[in-house]
């Protein structure tokens, strides 16, 4: 096998556990394995101002994947990789469609998140859990109406998110959203949610690219993830590793399953790896 050289990670439902905290056992495995000098890159779909404070703090993360691969963050430098943003005029587009539906909506831009007033003063109705909620409130600024804010701007969005409390809606939705939008890229991270990035945007085009700009072979990179905006990085690295939690698709795409997320799956397959 070859040498791994980079290890990519999801952070909720992966490298976190479910209350979204970072165990012992797999903050101690990181650190082992940077220690050996293979790059740790958190690779998430929130943006970088929003990933915990602990993950933020890890003194050998040099690079973050954030916004689903919308941006490769170069921590130590603060400046932007690479990224890949969709239109405001495009967003404005499925805002429009999303308010058709029983749903709330925001969108991440400049790696902040905002949302339409109404919507965050609704957002415990959807949110899927406190966790969730938590996040919604704290991570987003509330602006009079999003669709206007944007057009008032007139700079591209990272990302759109949405939230159901009907999860036959969100079935349909899910469906529905990548025939009516074929230019953006419709994938989930958590159990109540749909996200649209622009089609360049993914985890996995961001390893890619990530891994060129370092010198490192696909072959020698590792991935975690659980949900379906994993996919693509998964599918791209040299190792993909799915979480006992994911769904079936995100399993079927990788070439090895850890156990749960609260059962330290991560440092369980890095163990594994690094020692065979």
């Amino acid at each position: 096998m070859h040498k791994i050289r980079l290890i990519a990670l999801d952070l909720d439902g992966t490298l976190l556990s479910s209350d979204k905290k970072l165990s012992e056992k797999n903050a101690a495995a990181l650190e082992k394995a940077a220690q050996q000098g293979i790059e740790i890159v958190p690779a998430t779909g929130r943006f970088y101002r929003g990933m915990p404070q602990v993950i933020r703090e890890l003194p050998y993360v040099n690079y973050v994947i954030s916004v689903n691969g919308a941006q490769v963050y170069d921590v130590a430098n603060d400046k932007t990789l690479c990224g890949s943003e969709m239109p405001w005029e495009r967003a404005v587009d499925v805002m429009k469609r999303l308010d058709e539906l029983d749903v709330i909506y925001d969108c991440y831009q400049d790696g902040w998140g905002r949302m339409t007033q109404e919507f965050y003063d609704r957002a415990e109705e959807y949110a899927a859990n406190v966790h969730s909620l938590d996040m919604i409130l704290n991570l987003r600024t509330p602006v009079p109406e999003l669709k206007a804010y944007l057009e008032e701007r007139g700079s591209g969005v990272q990302k759109i998110q949405i939230f159901f409390r009907d999860m036959e809606l969100r079935e349909k939705t899910l469906e529905a959203l990548p025939k009516e939008f074929p230019d953006l890229v419709v994938t989930t991270s958590i159990v109540n949610n749909i996200e649209l990035n622009s089609r360049e945007a993914t985890k996995g085009a961001a390893l890619k690219k990530l891994a060129e700009h370092l010198g490192i072979p696909d072959a020698q990179t590792m991935a975690f993830g659980d949900d379906l905006n994993d996919i693509t990085m998964l599918q791209d690295a040299g190792i993909g590793v799915a979480m006992e939690n994911a769904c079936d698709a995100v399993k079927q795409a990788a070439d090895y399953v850890a156990p749960d997320c609260d059962d330290d799956g991560v440092a369980q397959a890095i163990n594994h790896f690094l020692e065979n």
